[in-house]
């Protein structure tokens, strides 16, 4: 078999793709709406430039990728932020998700391509990319920020969201039309999930000494073909292969292996996450753009306004202020992995075709806005949001008699060994002494000068 010519394409496609990341990079855009655009320009469907690079030749690598993205959103999946602060959570990251669900089925019900269809848009407006999210707290520099914490709690929650939605939307999708047998498969969904949280929670230490060994190879082997394994139980189990790699993500995460699997599993989330990315834009054509330009653009506005406003619910919830909460609905806009995601599981159970280039459109124009809006969201805060400005204490500045009580205290005590019992001499207490009443001295002096007193 010669694939030497289609080897040659794809490593072309992939420095294409490096040299407008780094393009990219600059004005503040992630890399999967780069990634689809590569895959796009190479798809059949794209007539501008001589490819023709078919989706089945890199099917089964974009799948690892799937895998992998769901695998990492597991392994960093923070149990005690979640367990911790579920009330909070609930509140401001439930209210969030319950919003924006309504809304998109609302807008998927109007949009009249089917129940199951409103759906898919439903979960596709509902959550936001963990992937891209955090790559633009960290490039943006604000993990310092008052609402980091909020935007980090509401990412751990829809990452529970996701599992579970996952799991009832595989049911919904499956074709099972009897009453009985779809009770079934749901009982079988979430048993277990709850078993693979369960054991998430209480079960790091045994599972730690089972996966436990010093060769880095074989440790890669290892929790290489769990992820994969684990897709196929989730596929044979009926809640997908994504949600499978996502559960023992979040079992190896609970280990005291959790850094060294990130170590090596973060580069190949990346290589394999970029096919996903890339054969989603290998599966667009721009020709079908056109149906469903006007869908998307009121998807597009409704996320924009609906996540604005959540913002300022977010930011009463956690005792943020306004234009705190504006960085956090900001942040919060980015749509990316998880609505292609939905997107390839409703190409495969046979719904609506216009769902993937609607899904593509969406995220390309959201992925594309978002960190527009979030490198912006400061500045458009302390222009329209400023905060009252609050008096600043100026600190005092140290005089030559505080120096001076410094010096003798440091004094008295720099000739005190530490391995000797602690005792102050004598000398030592009369210059402690000393410096003592040269304070209060001076204490009185100010309060003779100062008007208060």
């Amino acid at each position: 078999m010669h694939v030497g010519e289609e080897l040659l394409v794809l490593g072309l496609l992939f420095l294409i793709a490096y040299v407008l990341g780094r393009l990219g990079k600059l004005i503040g855009l992630p890399a999967i709406p780069i990634y689809m655009l590569v895959g796009l320009v190479a798809s059949p469907h794209f007539h501008l430039f001589p490819l023709s690079f078919k989706s089945a030749d890199v099917e089964l690598v974009a799948v690892f990728g799937l895998i992998f993205l769901l695998f990492s959103l597991g392994l960093e999946f923070d149990q005690d932020e979640f367990y911790g602060n579920v009330r909070a959570l609930l509140l401001s990251g439930g209210t969030r998700i319950i919003i924006n669900m309504a809304v998109g089925f609302g807008f998927g019900v109007w949009v009249g391509w089917g129940t199951r269809e409103a759906l898919i848009i439903a979960g596709m407006t509902a959550t936001s990319s963990s992937a891209i999210v955090t790559k633009l707290l960290i490039e943006f520099r604000r993990l310092a920020n008052r609402e980091t914490p909020a935007i980090l709690g509401i990412m751990v929650l829809e990452d529970v969201f996701v599992a579970i939605y996952l799991a009832i939307i595989s049911v919904v999708l499956g074709g099972e039309s009897g009453f009985w047998p779809v009770v079934l498969q749901l009982a079988i969904s979430f048993v277990f999930l709850v078993a693979m949280f369960v054991l998430a929670r209480w079960g790091g230490r045994v599972v730690s000494r089972l996966v436990q060994t010093r060769d880095d190879e074989l440790f890669t082997i290892l929790f290489f073909g769990l992820a994969v394994a684990f897709g196929g139980i989730g596929e044979l189990l009926g809640v997908s292969d994504a949600i499978g790699a996502f559960l023992i993500g979040l079992v190896l995460g609970a280990t005291r292996f959790r850094t060294r699997i990130e170590q090596f599993s973060l580069p190949l989330r990346d290589v394999f996450g970029a096919f996903f990315f890339l054969n989603f834009g290998l599966a667009l054509d721009p020709s079908t753009f056109g149906s469903v330009a006007v869908p998307v653009a009121v998807a597009v506005v409704l996320t924009l306004v609906v996540n604005t406003l959540g913002g300022q619910l977010i930011a009463w919830f956690n005792k943020l202020t306004p234009a705190e909460g504006l960085n956090a609905s900001a942040m919060l806009q980015n749509r990316g992995e998880f609505a292609l995601i939905l997107a390839t599981l409703a190409t495969g159970a046979g719904l609506d075709a216009r769902l993937t280039p609607f899904a593509g459109l969406y995220v390309l124009i959201m992925a594309i806005v978002g960190p527009v809006l979030a490198v912006n969201s400061e500045k458009f805060g302390n222009r329209f949001l400023r905060p009252k400005k609050r008096p600043r204490v100026q600190p005092q500045a140290r005089d030559a008699m505080s120096e001076e009580n410094i010096a003798l205290v440091e004094a008295a005590t720099a000739g005190m060994d530490a391995e000797e019992p602690v005792e102050v001499s004598d000398a030592a207490d009369r210059l402690i002494e000393q410096a003592m009443q040269q304070t209060d001295e001076q204490a009185q002096t100010e309060r003779q000068r100062d008007p208060e007193y």
